[in-house]
């Protein structure tokens, strides 16, 4: 799957064909990521963007693929991804606009 960089600057009805949400849908989503992240105790800083992390997630059930494939288009090992994974999946379903 493409970085979020290279889908920005897709139509709206392209975006959404890319990576199955709508473009304001994907907005709200980071939103919420970014609102999360600030209430967490700082750590190490992650290799991918929010944008990013939420298009891995997307794409893991979209594209019915395991976590080393996934792990292997964007670079990391397939235990982050499993982690990012979850960790954003809880994050988005704590937030009852989510749903």
């Amino acid at each position: 799957m493409p970085t979020y960089e290279q889908l920005q600057h897709l139509s709206p009805e392209q975006f959404r064909r890319a990576c199955g949400v709508k473009l304001q849908t994907f907005n709200r989503l980071v939103e919420v990521l970014a609102e999360a992240k600030a209430k967490q105790k700082p750590g190490r800083p992650s290799v991918l963007s929010l944008e990013n992390q939420l298009l891995l997630t997307l794409e893991y059930p979209r594209e019915y693929r395991t976590y080393f494939p996934i792990a292997q288009s964007w670079s990391i090992h397939e235990s982050t991804v499993c982690r990012m994974v979850q960790k954003t999946e809880n994050t988005l379903i704590k937030e009852t606009d989510c749903h």
